[in-house]
């Protein structure tokens, strides 16, 4: 698939059949995500694969994330449903930034390249015919999901791919021309 039509086709999708993915598949798409571009080359970005009863870890904290806002009187089916997050998609990888402590490096910059990580990691997904939802949102930021990770201090995460093989044609995009953002410096 040509970049620029992986660029304008993919779409995001959070119907996806609940088909198994290849592991040599989600091996590409984190290659993908590893080749993207990090200001002193620190490549920032941490990956974590999520398939089958692994999921379930991330279901777990949901459902913790849950309870603690609800003062702890969650019932089972609303637990039930917050753990179903994580069983959306066959695939979930969660992406995380750990900022380089070298000097000279700037924070903002870390973040920035584990973003692209995880845009190439969707292009990638769309050129192998998956269908993916960048997710975020409070319950990510949240000290217990950064717990569930292992994530530790200053590490972060940056999002949730799910990813699955589409449950329907992905729909037509559109954007106002990139003319009306644009605007030239030249002498």
């Amino acid at each position: 698939m040509d970049i620029f039509e992986a660029i304008q086709g993919r779409r995001t999708t959070g119907r996806v059949k609940d088909e198994p993915v290849g592991k040599e598949v989600i091996e590409r798409i984190l290659e993908a995500g590893n080749w993207a571009p990090s200001h002193h080359a620190t490549e920032p970005w941490r990956f974590f694969v999520m398939t089958g009863s692994g999921r379930s870890r991330l279901g777990e904290a949901y459902a913790a994330i849950a309870a603690e806002a609800a003062g702890g009187d969650l019932s089972e089916e609303a637990a039930g449903k917050h753990r179903g997050k994580a069983f959306r998609a066959p695939v979930v990888i969660a992406v995380a930034v750990s900022p380089s402590p070298e000097k000279g490096v700037i924070r903002i910059e870390e973040y920035a390249a584990a973003h692209a990580a995880t845009q190439n990691m969707l292009l990638a997904a769309h050129a192998l015919g998956l269908g993916a939802i960048w997710r975020s949102g409070e319950p990510m930021y949240h000290p217990l999901m950064q717990q569930t990770f292992g994530l530790e201090q200053g590490e972060e995460l940056v999002g949730l791919l799910y990813l699955g093989y589409p449950a329907s044609p992905l729909p037509a995009g559109k954007r106002r021309p990139a003319e009306d953002k644009t605007e030239w410096i030249i002498d």
